[in-house]
């Protein structure tokens, strides 16, 4: 049975619209579940085994049968897609780790590499983007407005904007503040390389989607206390420090 998509209904607010694309993206706890599960599947098995090749070949496995679980049921692959590209990332990773004379331990340590790097980089360029006023979740706006660039010309919704890329910059922190350090610590031979790995893992199960919806909340809770409507959004600058915003509570 294929999953009915919902009908689109134009959003009538800014803050309507984050939300809207926000669940989009997100895909509900069934993404939740496919982005899970093959950081699971491998963690486990290698400490189980020692054998990156099997953890490897696991991941990959339980991802496949997701993926045609989706293509049964003929809903979207972005999500197992994702997954695949994530395990993919980190068997090359490991592959060079292995290739530079380190051992299983060091290719499965080089594993976790890969996210370590993705979130740092993502929290520099959000960090980025709210700096030079362009905040990213800016554009969820525009592309439901239909113009890409109107809502900065309202000094409210920019700043609305950029409260709500500061809360996704706040996870990619954290993630990088925890895992870098085990992560050190196991390629440098300061702690036991299992207990690292081990701790890669779960650290990145627990800081993986819980801590995302930790911070969706944050913008949830920040998105219900303002109405600010999308057909408000002025579309020069000269209108924009005069428009009024019905609704908005600061």
């Amino acid at each position: 049975m294929s999953e009915q998509p919902a009908p689109d209904v134009a959003p009538a607010t800014v803050e309507q619209a984050v939300r809207q694309q926000l669940a989009t993206a997100l895909g509900g706890r069934r993404g939740m579940v496919e982005a899970a599960a093959p950081t699971i599947v491998f963690t486990l098995t290698f400490i189980a085994t020692r054998e990156l090749r099997t953890a490897l070949l696991l991941s990959v496995s339980i991802t496949a049968v997701l993926l045609v679980v989706r293509l049964v049921q003929r809903s979207t692959l972005q999500f197992v897609i994702n997954s695949l590209v994530g395990i993919g990332i980190g068997a090359l990773f490991a592959w060079r780790a292995l290739q530079s004379g380190g051992d299983e331990a060091d290719a499965a340590l080089a594993y976790f590499l890969p996210g370590i790097l993705y979130n740092a980089g993502y929290a520099v360029l959000l960090s980025l983007s709210v700096l030079v006023r362009w905040p990213v979740v800016g554009f969820m706006v525009g592309s439901v407005t239909g113009d890409p660039t109107a809502w900065r010309d309202d000094p409210r919704v920019v700043r609305l904007c950029s409260h709500l890329t500061w809360l996704l910059v706040l996870p990619c922190v954290v993630r990088v503040a925890v895992q870098a350090p085990l992560y050190l610590a196991g390629t440098s031979g300061e702690a036991d390389v299992d207990r690292m790995i081990a701790l890669l893992g779960l650290s990145k199960i627990l800081m993986g989607w819980p801590l995302q919806i930790a911070a969706l909340s944050g913008m949830v809770w920040l998105l219900a206390r303002n109405a600010t409507p999308i057909d408000e959004v002025p579309e020069s600058g000269g209108e924009a420090d005069s428009a009024p915003v019905r609704g908005g509570r600061e």
